[in-house]
């Protein structure tokens, strides 16, 4: 869980001070003259914290888990409570990408865009979530599954009129909002955290806007800062010569307290080279109205916004490095990282060896030891610790293999479950099955798991030998320490032990095959005479 920042102004001479609220209950203690502060979060979790400061007047920032609440009085401790909501912008009609999916639904590492950003708002634990959509609404409403509640941007004025439209949804709402943007999948929680703490910092910013500099700002709005304080947010079409020499660039994304968002909407215009209304220009406003807007930075990948097929190829490009990265810092080594692919929720252990070019789908997680060899295709598996696989192996969603299990080169899997030792070294099908420990799978064996209508069930026992270019006809039990003879169509269970060997009676004709040979010499002869004197 990520947590967010609470604060009390120390000065606290009563032992202990218990709070209630959503059936959770919070203990505080302090102790002097050493200041020793503890947290005690009484419920199924259990939580305990213990926070020390050098001076009991001092206020000290301490990390919390569940919601920020109200500002209130007890015994003495000030304690900055405060819900948190985030809106999310993604009503754009995205025609930069030329496609019918949604612009914030087109994956990077396997993955949605939109559902990136989420699950980093999720890990705040907000208490609303709003996304604002336009065209596509119903695409955006199967994704997010009831996750978060839609607003309508319908007709499109601006950032300003879009968030504007998440009112309705935070009607009664008093706490802190993040205004976020769809297609800019990769904003870290703890930037999100960063900046709803500044929020709640001692000088009360009316709003804190998360800015970069970026190698070249061309395009981007400026924030221009004096002392600490924005002074000015301009939009690159409506800067001076020397705001647009200012770097420093205005990602869109925004802290703002409820209470303050709507009535500054409220007073923004369109008198702008657009004839939009700039969500930017709250900041302008509260300004003028002689209070302190801030920043929070942030590195550029953070913020990058994704508008186009060219853009979605750019970060996947930089989260895959990332994301290489972080594996070999973890202890995998990748021969080729360049050519390795990953998922959003790839899972390595340690001491893992990847080769040239292997691609990740969704759902994989592979345990200590492993060894997976060049050309490899893996999604929606578990492998074990010690197993190899590949090269040019397929294993596809619902494979299961325990360790030490090997897939060869030119297998593919299907909802197949390896159990400890198995093996399938090469060219084969393994689709619906449970293979038991120490089985051996033959060259071209099929596990023919499907008629037309229905898919049927292969079962393997252990220690069975399945020899070359069998056919297994599911619904089939192969018994444990069986055998089945090389070219077999078995359709019918084996017993324990037992051979079963599925062959037509072999025909003998001796020298068949020397004079078929030889007449069939003599016409091609006669053919070649003829067409020649023709």
């Amino acid at each position: 869980m990520i947590d967010r920042s609470r604060q009390i102004a120390a000065g606290v001479h009563q032992s202990a001070v218990k709070v209630k609220a959503n059936d959770v209950e919070w203990k505080f203690q302090a102790k002097l003259p050493n200041s020793v502060f503890v947290l005690r979060v009484v419920d199924a979790r259990c939580s305990y914290w213990r926070l020390d400061c050098a001076r009991h007047k001092r206020k000290i920032s301490y990390v919390l888990g569940g919601k920020f609440w109200k500002l209130q009085q007890f015994a003495g401790i000030t304690i900055f409570m405060t819900e948190l909501a985030a809106i999310i912008l993604a009503a754009g009609k995205g025609t930069r990408m030329k496609s019918d999916l949604h612009k914030v639904l087109h994956p990077i590492a396997a993955r949605p865009m939109l559902m990136h950003l989420m699950a980093s708002v999720d890990a705040l634990n907000p208490t609303k979530k709003v996304v604002v959509v336009g065209s596509g609404k119903e695409q955006l409403e199967a994704a997010l599954a009831g996750s978060a509640q839609l607003a309508v941007q319908e007709p499109q004025f601006g950032t300003g009129h879009a968030v504007q439209q998440a009112q309705g949804a935070l009607a009664g709402f008093d706490g802190d909002v993040l205004i976020l943007y769809g297609d800019v999948p990769f904003v870290p929680t703890a930037t999100m955290q960063a900046m709803v703490e500044r929020l709640n910092a001692a000088d009360m910013p009316a709003v804190v806007v998360l800015a970069f500099e970026p190698e070249d700002p061309t395009g981007y709005g400026r924030v221009i800062v004096e002392d600490g304080r924005i002074i000015k947010m301009v939009e690159q079409k409506d800067a001076t010569e020397a705001e647009k020499a200012v770097k420093l660039s205005n990602s869109g994304l925004m802290a703002v307290k409820a209470r303050d968002l709507f009535p500054l909407l409220n007073r923004v215009t369109d008198d702008n080279a657009q004839k939009e209304y700039y969500l930017t220009d709250i900041v302008n406003i509260a300004h003028e109205d002689g209070r302190i807007c801030v920043v929070v930075t942030t590195e550029p990948y953070n913020v990058a916004g994704i508008n186009s097929r060219a853009q979605l190829a750019e970060m996947e490009q930089a989260w895959q490095q990332r994301r290489r990265a972080q594996a070999m810092d973890d202890g995998a080594t990748l021969i080729a990282p360049e050519t390795v692919w990953f998922a959003w929720d790839t899972q390595l252990g340690r001491d893992v060896l990847i080769e040239p070019n292997v691609f990740f789908g969704p759902g994989v997680s592979i345990a200590d030891n492993v060894k997976i060899r060049a050309n490899s295709h893996i999604e929606g598996a578990i492998i074990g610790e010690g197993c190899e696989i590949g090269p040019f192996a397929r294993l596809r969603p619902g494979t299961v293999l325990e360790e030490k299990a090997k897939i060869g080169n030119f297998v593919e899997t299907k909802k197949a479950h390896l159990g400890k030792g198995a093996k399938a070294n090469h060219l084969t099908y393994l689709g619906d099955a449970t293979i038991g420990a120490g089985a051996n799978i033959g060259a071209g064996t099929i596990t023919c798991n499907y008629d037309g209508y229905f898919k049927y069930q292969t079962v393997i026992g252990e220690g069975a030998f399945i020899g070359s270019n069998s056919a297994l006809i599911a619904p089939v039990k192969i018994g444990r320490d069986a055998i089945v003879a090389a070219g077999s169509a078995v359709s019918r269970d084996v017993a324990d032990g037992e051979l079963r060997m599925v062959r037509a009676e072999q025909l003998v004709k001796p020298g068949w095959a020397d004079r078929f040979h030889d007449a069939m010499r003599k016409k091609k002869a006669a053919d070649k005479k003829a067409n020649e004197q023709n």
